[in-house]
């Protein structure tokens, strides 16, 4: 079994979320290929969304990559649960006339979140949960860096019998 490594130093965030590639197998697949390496990624409290930390994907990091393909929503929600790990997909000009697409790894934390952004409701998918016993501390980090603001997150795969 994969799982994610979720960490970040000033707020004690260090939860293991487990990939559901049974459930999501292209976003699942998308994040194995992404995190085939540790990555540090920019994160920041969402605006719309409710409790999110959001991990916006660098554009850097996508540009030629084979993995960098359009995604479907698989195991799809608009109201993410507590202990969500949400991969969202925006095609390339929807958002603003941006002119790459938008990959987001969300962080949901906790009740009452929901996935309507200025451009409507956008399905994400569920491709990972972080275990129901990290979730509290989970909770706390993420509320942590909501106060803190923008930060850095590492993401690193973990392989073994629970992740």
């Amino acid at each position: 079994m994969t799982s994610i490594r979720i960490s970040e130093p000033r707020s004690k965030l260090s939860v293991t979320a487990l990939l559901l590639p049974g459930k999501a197998p292209e976003n699942a697949a998308f994040l194995t290929a992404y995190l085939a390496k540790p990555r540090v990624v920019p994160a920041i409290h969402a605006m719309w969304t409710g409790p999110e930390i959001s991990c916006p994907v660098p554009t850097a990091d996508l540009e030629g990559r084979a993995y960098a393909q359009p995604l479907p929503a698989e195991n799809a929600t608009l109201t993410p649960q507590p202990g969500d790990i949400v991969l969202s997909y925006v095609p390339p000009r929807m958002w603003g006339g941006n002119p790459n697409a938008i990959f987001d790894i969300g962080l949901f934390y906790g009740q009452g979140a929901r996935l309507l952004f200025p451009i409507g409701w956008l399905a994400g998918s569920v491709v990972a949960q972080v275990s129901s016993g990290e979730r509290d501390q989970f909770a706390a980090a993420c509320g942590i860096i909501r106060r803190n603001g923008a930060c850095d997150i590492t993401f690193s795969l973990v392989e073994g019998p629970n992740g």
